[in-house]
């Protein structure tokens, strides 16, 4: 006799709702693979189905990705309880560093834990080892690929993190019980045909596209950015062992999907899996949208429409760009900070040569800031940046490079916000404004924002953060409503 949780999840399964998309997923006794709940193929029988968190448990118990609704496309889920964060947080580092060969004990200190403590934290959530995510990763992303792109199989190899070829192969056999180059075959018919490459990324619905897109064609920097014909397009420059890896990104929607597709040039192969974080922390695809719409929806008490469902909170590419960012945004208007940020560009951001128009630099590395010679001042106050503001940004760069402030994957965010508050120049508002887009924390908070006051007038603020209160641990979302209403 089933569990009512199986039971249940069973029931999410038969309905094909797509709340549940990522949450778990279900394996298939009859024929030995493993599904989305969203899949479309004949629906099986209870008895038959077995349900596991992850893609990873699912492999580990014998069961191969399903062909029709792909696996690897399933969106990820944002943790925000104590109990379950330090194995989220490894989860998303092995994800972005799946071409690396890292040891368990330098994640474990990444992370500021002991290994033993990481594995049994992380098979508590997940059900399996570090070990054994990070190969499913690998192996899902190579499945990605295959799929999706024109790559040869040893490219589709070195991309994925595999050592070898042979490996390579050898586990995709042993696990998927099908060749890779089979697997080609098999999609061939089913590919658009790409110049470059392209593959997509999950995400669980609504998704408010056009705000976000919005959003970042107001803010983006002339040579780095381009928002055009509903997609965003960036440079990008990020290190790999000694060398430094330069190109470019272009990031569609497909809402039929659920998925964004990402295009690419074959330069940033071996950066893939970093390339590949990087955008779905831009783009907020961990989001669970109703959720977060749960625990807002007080807000349309205040005003009615004040909340969407779907809305996301854009984060960053690149942590250093985006603290340089609000910096330079400090008590003036996006336009005017857009401006100052394009002048940093032109002036010290690397030149690169693509083949999009409009994409011409990269933006300037903490290394550089720290680099000038004679004082920052010198450098950044012919472009109109204030020498307190050129300081800031020095203190922000030697911050980075140091690695004494985590801007990514924080198991602490209060503690790294009174980090960055003890920086000269950087005040509440703009250690709230890195939390929540370089940070990527769910509860950030800028109450002093003009946009925010402007929406909740005539509420003081000691008012405005009473309010807040009750939109815990979502206020970050609740802050880009906010500025969508107006």
């Amino acid at each position: 006799m089933q569990k009512a949780e199986d039971r249940a999840r069973y029931a999410a399964f038969e309905s094909k709702d797509a709340r549940f998309d990522g949450r778990f997923f279900v394996g298939i006794s009859t024929t030995g693979i493993y599904c989305r709940p969203v899949c479309r193929a004949k629906l099986p029988k209870p008895e038959n189905c077995s349900f596991y968190t992850t893609a990873a448990a699912a492999e580990q118990a014998g069961f191969r990705p399903c062909l029709l609704c792909r696996p690897e496309l399933a969106p990820g889920s944002a943790r925000v309880d104590a109990v379950s964060s330090l194995a989220h947080r490894a989860a998303r580092l092995l994800e972005e560093n799946c071409g690396n060969e890292q040891s368990m004990t330098e994640l474990a200190g990444q992370l500021g834990c002991t290994d033993r403590h990481l594995r049994r934290a992380f098979a508590a959530e997940y059900h399996v080892t570090p070990i054994q995510y990070l190969q499913t990763c690998r192996l899902l992303l190579a499945k990605n690929l295959l799929t999706d792109t024109e790559l040869s199989v040893i490219d589709v190899a070195m991309a994925s993190g595999f050592g070898s070829l042979r490996r390579f192969n050898d586990l995709f056999q042993k696990h998927y019980r099908l060749a890779p180059t089979a697997l080609r075959r098999q999609a061939a018919g089913k590919k658009e045909p790409h110049s470059d490459v392209t593959v997509a990324l999950g995400y669980r619905p609504p998704y408010q596209w056009q705000q976000i897109l919005d959003f970042l064609a107001l803010r983006a920097i002339p040579g780095v950015e381009i928002v055009s014909n509903g997609e965003y397009l960036r440079t990008v420059c990020l290190k790999t062992g000694d060398r430094q890896i330069y190109g470019w990104v272009r990031i569609g929607h497909q809402p039929q999907k659920n998925v964004l597709t990402v295009s690419l040039n074959d330069s940033l192969l071996p950066v893939l899996p970093q390339v590949l974080s990087r955008i779905r922390h831009l783009f907020d695809l961990y989001c669970d949208p109703d959720a977060v719409y749960e625990g807002l929806a007080s807000m349309n008490h205040i005003h009615p429409g004040l909340c969407v469902r779907g809305t996301r909170v854009p984060g960053s590419f690149d942590p250093f760009e985006m603290t340089v960012r609000a910096v330079l945004g400090q008590q003036i208007t996006v336009k005017g900070a857009r401006t100052l940020a394009a002048r940093l560009v032109a002036a010290y951001g690397p030149s690169i040569q693509t083949s999009i128009e409009g994409l011409t630099h990269t933006f300037p590395s903490p290394e550089a800031m720290l680099a000038f010679d004679g004082t920052i001042g010198g450098h950044l106050g012919p472009l109109g940046i204030t020498g307190a503001r050129a300081n800031t940004i020095l203190e922000l760069a030697r911050a980075f490079v140091l690695g004494t402030i985590d801007f990514s994957f924080c198991p602490q965010p209060e503690a790294e916000l009174q980090k960055l508050m003890e920086l000269p120049g950087i005040g509440p508002w703009t250690a709230q404004y890195i939390a929540m887009r370089a940070m990527g924390w769910t509860d950030a908070f800028p109450h002093t924002d003009y946009g925010i006051q402007k929406a909740l007038a005539p509420r003081t603020s000691k008012e405005i953060l009473d309010l807040a209160e009750t939109w815990r641990p979502w206020r970050s979302y609740a802050t880009v409503n906010l500025w969508n209403s107006f």
